[in-house]
């Protein structure tokens, strides 16, 4: 139901939002070697009524592009004059690695191993910089997009801090297939945005340069579902899957030969510890070794790519802890 009380003016980036409405707009990053400026883009909902203020962020690694959709999908079903809080959403962080179809930024930095960042920095660390003071610190809660990645697709999953209840409670809001607890990593956003009392949803779906779209999906009623929990829209979300696994460690099965890999599994099957999930024959159809699941679980990634040298990893196993 509507309040009587008016959201105020929200400014970012050199805009003025009013109540009620949108705008997009951008941070000047850098100039290419070209001279051209470069600059990062981001819109802004601010809703007609007060309420918290979340970000939602993709493509931190420039290939990953299935986060830009979800946040177009996302946006185009709020009507801002009936929205409570403000939401911010950056399309592309590492704008250098999206305009080159690449992972990292070009002095081959891991943008996602750069937070909190400096504003004096490399500049990995200048975007981190910009990104944690002009977002990160407006907000309560953020959620965070990304994909798999050196050809490896991601089975539908949250990834946060699962000892934390009120996180733990959020991952189930939001309904994607798999919950796994991981903590933290050193110059990771969400290490960054923890150290500053900010909740953080981490999830990944699908693989780097393409439209996975079942895991757009699942990303884009997660977020809606996320938005209702916080009373920002009146939205019935469609009810989350009933059959999500909570999970507290994962591992990599790895190739024992190089050859051709043939596999049995997919994402999202349940394995049995010794079950095989593929074989790894050579080009003349020589049967050289089985990839055999180590240990029970749900297959959360996979290997894309066929062709396997030994030691590559295959297939990514989520121990089960609760369903």
């Amino acid at each position: 139901m509507a309040g009587s009380e008016k959201n105020s003016t929200f400014e970012i980036a050199g805009m003025s939002i009013r109540p009620g409405s949108r705008s997009t707009g951008e941070f000047p990053l850098a100039r290419l070697v070209t001279g051209n400026q470069i600059s990062m883009p981001l819109s802004v909902i601010n809703g007609r009524e007060p309420g918290p203020v979340i970000w939602i962020s993709a493509a931190i690694h420039g290939d990953e592009v299935s986060g830009v959709e979800v946040i177009r999908q996302v946006t185009e079903k709020i009507n801002p004059k009936e929205f409570r809080g403000t939401l911010i959403t950056v399309p592309i962080v590492n704008v250098h690695g999206f305009l080159n179809s690449e992972r990292y930024l070009p002095d081959r930095r891991d943008l996602n191993r750069s937070f909190p960042g400096s504003a004096q920095g490399s500049l990995a660390a200048r975007i981190a910089h910009l990104f944690m003071s002009e977002i990160v610190s407006r907000c309560s809660l953020g959620i965070d997009l990304h994909t798999g990645s050196n050809d490896r697709s991601n089975y539908p999953q949250i990834r946060s801090d699962l000892d934390d209840p009120e996180t733990r409670r959020l991952c189930g809001v939001f309904g994607a297939p798999v919950m796994l607890h991981s903590k933290t990593r050193d110059g990771s956003l969400r290490e960054a945005a923890s150290v500053l009392g900010k909740k953080v949803l981490l999830y990944e779906g699908g693989e780097a340069n393409r439209f996975d779209y079942n895991a757009i999906r699942y990303a884009v009623e997660g977020i809606l579902r996320i938005l209702a929990d916080q009373n920002m829209i009146d939205y019935t979300a469609e009810q989350a899957d009933k059959s999500c696994y909570v999970c507290r460690s994962s591992f990599w099965l790895r190739a024992k030969k190089s050859g051709i890999a043939i596999m049995g599994s997919d994402l999202g099957d349940t394995v049995q510890k010794g079950q095989i999930l593929g074989v790894i024959h050579d080009s003349l159809g020589k049967r050289l070794g089985r990839i055999i699941s180590k240990s029970s679980g749900i297959i959360i990634g996979r290997t894309m790519q066929p062709l396997v040298n030994q030691g590559d990893a295959v297939f990514h196993i989520a121990e089960v802890e609760d369903k």
